[in-house]
């Protein structure tokens, strides 16, 4: 009898039912157990890092900064007083402290000075300034 090509729980005697738990939770405890022994080697990890002067870096969530993108955006522009291009928006915004997980930074940047209105394009592609 192939238990592998029944339907879960469909035909299946309690005893194999039982047997299949029992597997089942067996496999269940190896993998808890190898999870907590590589918690503890990566908290052996943030240990040495935090000793060397570094933080860990965070497991998971969205970063939050003091100050929105739009308003770190006006902020450079306004600093710059001209007309600026996305990838010299983008290093200003990043060396004024803003902070991202994006892998795609630029793109959401270039999507924030389409769509806000204090934004307007210098007549070069690429090239934005502030709305006079």
């Amino acid at each position: 009898m192939n238990m592998a090509r029944r339907l879960f729980g469909h035909g299946f005697s309690i005893a194999q039912l039982e047997k299949l738990l029992g597997v089942r939770r067996s496999k269940l405890a190896i993998l808890d157990r190898l999870r907590s022994r590589l918690l503890k080697r990566l908290e052996g990890l943030d240990a040495k890092i935090a000793s060397l002067g570094g933080s860990a870096r965070s497991r998971g969530g969205r970063v939050r900064n003091k100050v929105s993108l739009n308003e770190s955006i006006l902020a450079v522009l306004k600093r710059k007083g001209g007309p600026m291009t996305v990838g010299d928006i983008v290093g200003a915004v990043l060396a004024g402290g803003y902070s991202t997980k994006s892998a795609n930074f630029r793109g959401i940047v270039n999507q924030s000075l389409i769509k806000d209105k204090r934004f307007v394009n210098a007549g070069t592609r690429g090239t934005y300034q502030l709305r006079k």
